[in-house]
């Protein structure tokens, strides 16, 4: 067992860090309090990364990305996530599933978004199916050289500013199994396709600037060369993204507790009552060190997860198990910071109300804490059959 990062790994951490507190940090502020990020603004943080070298890291090198292993990926996801979404976002890690993009879909979304010159997003979640993503209802219907999208999609991230959606549809039914069964298939679809609407969906409490957006299909015709990967197999492409993707998420929860664990460190220091800081009593003293001890574990089941990754050897449990105690992990410690701080955590100057109310996102978005058990268990039981 070798706990030792790499001289890469160090100075891939050492860049991001660096990177979110001269060019993201800055500007949070103002993005909260006007709930914007202007195009602007949007623009030179894309312009910078891209100079930083830290634009699709995710990606393989094959393709223009940094080609890093997932344990590095997980490493800078932990840095990014000391910001919002609202502007942490333009630092783009393009959808893995556009590696599925075939002849022209290559140099039309997969390059573009590599070199920062598109964006894309990734509409799956509808009104009916949220936990239940194969519970969709948008259908897409074949008609000559073409298929015909109609439905809809909510909850959909970053939706006002990518270029095309990853759109999944219903395409048929599968009956091998002997019971119906929708067989789903990916499609690229265009911002301006007549038929295809999206607009601002409602307000969320998390991550201010960072919208989501609901999506409108009306007889929406998109050639059958805009579908991504094989027909009928859109559910191949999507889960292997939904998986990787929690073990990411669990390296943002540790990032954001990490943040909201050395505020709360400082103030304990710095704050006094009764005459000495209050870090002095074990009321709040013991805080911090439940605090630090669950992010250390959490750290280490996401490191854990991203090596197993690596090598080949991950499976839904494991990230299931990763994204499940890193999410529920932070929930705890941002309560405590604010525990922490008193009433001043409760008031928008003070940087833990904002962690407190990002974090709650974390235990629903790719796959609420429920389905990361059911996962879990389904994967433990079935070992014993």
């Amino acid at each position: 067992m070798d706990f030792q990062l790499t001289e890469e790994q160090n100075m891939l951490v050492s860049t991001t860090a660096a990177f979110v507190e001269k060019e993201l940090l800055p500007h949070e502020d103002a993005v909260e309090a006007s709930g914007e990020v202007s195009p602007e603004l949007a623009a030179t943080i894309t312009q910078k990364a891209l100079e930083a070298g830290l634009y699709a890291f995710n990606m393989p090198e094959s393709v223009g990305g940094l080609g890093i292993d997932h344990v590095s990926q997980a490493l800078i996801e932990r840095e990014l996530a000391k910001v919002s979404w609202a502007l942490q976002v333009f630092v783009a890690r393009p959808s893995n599933i556009l590696m599925a993009c075939r002849g022209e879909q290559i140099n039309d979304y997969l390059m573009p978004c590599v070199r920062g010159e598109k964006a894309d997003c990734f509409a799956l979640t509808e009104p009916g199916a949220g936990s239940d993503a194969s519970g969709i209802t948008t259908r897409a219907r074949k008609d000559g050289d073409s298929f015909v999208i109609n439905g809809g999609k909510h909850f959909i991230s970053h939706a006002g500013e990518a270029d095309f959606a990853i759109v999944f549809a219903v395409t048929g039914t599968d009956n091998s199994s002997g019971r119906p069964r929708s067989q789903v298939t990916s499609f690229l679809v265009d911002k301006g396709t007549p038929g295809f609407t999206v607009r601002r969906g409602p307000i969320c409490v998390s991550n201010r600037g960072y919208h989501q957006y609901e999506m409108f299909f009306d007889d929406c015709r998109v050639h059958e060369s805009k579908v991504l990967g094989d027909v009928g197999k859109g559910w191949d492409v999507a889960n292997a993204w939904l998986t990787a993707g929690r073990v990411m998420v669990a390296a943002h929860c540790v990032g954001q507790a990490q943040r909201a664990q050395a505020l709360a460190t400082q103030w304990a220091a710095d704050r006094k009552q009764f005459g000495k800081a209050i870090g002095a009593n074990q009321g709040i003293s013991f805080k911090l060190a439940d605090m630090v001890t669950e992010i250390r574990a959490a750290e280490l089941m996401t490191l854990h997860a991203a090596w197993k990754m690596d090598q080949g050897t991950m499976t839904d449990g494991d990230a299931g198990m990763a994204k499940l105690y890193a999410s529920e992990m932070l929930g705890r410690v941002t309560d405590e910071a604010v525990q922490i701080y008193g009433g001043m955590g409760l008031m928008n100057e003070t940087t833990v109300e904002r962690l407190w109310r990002n974090a709650r996102i974390e235990r629903i978005w790719e796959g609420t804490s429920e389905i990361q058990r059911h996962i879990i268990s389904k994967e433990l039981l079935r070992a014993q059959a």
